[in-house]
């Protein structure tokens, strides 16, 4: 316990003198202080102390209290970094997965108008044939002589076919270019498709990196500078539009190209159809002057009449087998279409079911019969080639008139005979 003495201060009191203990006296007097200043002193130095231990400890509170702070702050920003990458993510694959989509769209599509393009060129190479059977005909007629050269329906027939085929040729020159410009914009759209992608797929592998990274990584680092924004990025609008208009102009040369398909569709079967339609009106008026002139050789003698009979026998078989062979062609085509129609199926619906099975095999026996009646028909042209043999010995009208069965039946239908098939002439190969 403190004394509470009070001692008189003596000024001249020096205590006790010696040697220094070493202590500094810099900063104090160098007269004593009565015991009143040294308690004040001690209890000024104790106050110092409490207030500064109190300032300390809640210093340190406070720098606790920062530091949970800025902890939980840090993991809140940084899980709501992750998750914002995450829906980044997503959203880029989902945009990769329609690219994507449409990329198969656009090239499957491209692969048919290519396949569609082919069948435009084998068409137009088919109707070489017809216009040099048509020429070679019309160039065969003008060896008639005498009365006999006659400006008739065979003649009018051919010239009609020539100029069907001229337009035919020159419409389907014209529907390559459009296919070769559409296949040209088809690939644009396609190209721009995977360039997006593309730019998507390595935006995708930077963000999942992005994502899954974590505090324990070791390969993480300081980067002075990157938290900016730069001037040439683009924004989340711009940057989903860029896809949707790439995406909606694949979607337009999809459209258009399809559209283009069925026109070239309709284009092989219209140019198909006038074709053989004129081939046939051809045969028809090659028949009937043919009839006719066979007609006019019967009544010139009477030895010549029972050949000319035969002639004419053979003349309506060949006309038969020619119609049971066009009768043919319908049920033909009805059959090949109903398999290109069921081509359409799509993925797992292209099944090879009973009913594939059985209109398979009606193609080939509608085509068996075919080839039996076309044997059957060449057999019988060669029975009246043979028949017109034998009257090389008529008279001058007969030998006109035979040399005008002649140039129709012997010059000018086996030429005919060759004319391409319909399917030919629809752009397919058989």
């Amino acid at each position: 316990m403190m004394s509470t003495e009070n001692y008189e201060f003596d000024p001249s009191y020096r205590g006790q003198t010696g040697t220094s203990i070493g202590v500094s006296t810099v900063g104090f007097r160098s007269n004593k202080y009565n015991p009143n200043e040294w308690h004040e002193n001690n209890y000024a130095k104790y106050y110092q102390a409490f207030n500064d231990r109190d300032g300390a400890e809640k210093q340190r509170w406070q720098a606790t209290r920062t530091e949970n702070e800025t902890l939980a702050l840090s993991h809140q920003t940084q899980a709501l970094s992750t998750k914002k990458l995450q829906q980044r993510l997503h959203d880029v694959n989902f945009w990769k997965f329609e690219l994507n989509r449409m990329i198969e769209d656009v090239r499957n599509e491209t692969d048919l108008l290519v396949a569609q393009k082919k069948r435009l060129t084998n068409a137009l190479d088919a109707t070489e044939a017809p216009l040099h059977i048509a020429t070679e005909s019309l160039a065969n007629r003008d060896r008639r002589y005498g009365e006999d050269r006659v400006y008739d329906g065979v003649e009018v027939a051919l010239m009609k076919e020539v100029e069907i085929i001229n337009n035919v040729q020159n419409l389907l020159r014209q529907t390559i270019m459009t296919a070769e410009q559409q296949i040209r914009a088809n690939r644009n759209a396609k190209q721009n498709l995977e360039m997006d992608w593309s730019n998507k797929y390595e935006a995708s592998i930077a963000d999942a990196k992005a994502t899954n990274r974590r505090n324990e990584d070791v390969d993480i680092m300081f980067y002075p500078g990157v938290a900016r924004h730069y001037d040439n990025q683009s924004t989340p609008e711009s940057w989903a539009q860029n896809s949707h208009d790439n995406i909606v102009n694949g979607q337009n040369q999809l459209m258009a190209s399809i559209q283009l398909r069925s026109l070239i569709d309709s284009i092989l079967v219209d140019t198909a159809r006038d074709m053989r339609e004129q081939a046939d009106v051809v045969e028809t008026e090659f028949g009937k002057r043919i009839a006719e002139v066979s007609d006019a050789l019967q009544k010139m003698t009477y030895n010549m009449r029972e050949t000319l009979k035969a002639i004419a026998e053979n003349e309506k078989k060949i006309d038969m087998l020619r119609a049971s062979i066009r009768a043919k062609e319908a049920p033909l085509k009805v059959a090949q279409t109903r398999l290109n129609d069921r081509r359409a199926r799509p993925g797992i619906e292209s099944c090879h079911d009973p009913a594939q099975d059985h209109i398979i095999g009606e193609v080939y026996q509608i085509s068996q019969s075919i080839d039996s009646l076309t044997g059957e028909l060449r057999e019988t042209e060669e029975n009246l080639k043979k028949l017109r043999d034998d009257h090389q010995v008529l008279v001058k009208e007969i030998e006109m008139k035979k040399n005008t069965l002649y140039i129709d039946q012997q010059k000018t239908m086996p030429v005919r005979m060759r004319y391409p098939t319909t399917q030919r002439l629809l752009g397919y190969n058989a």
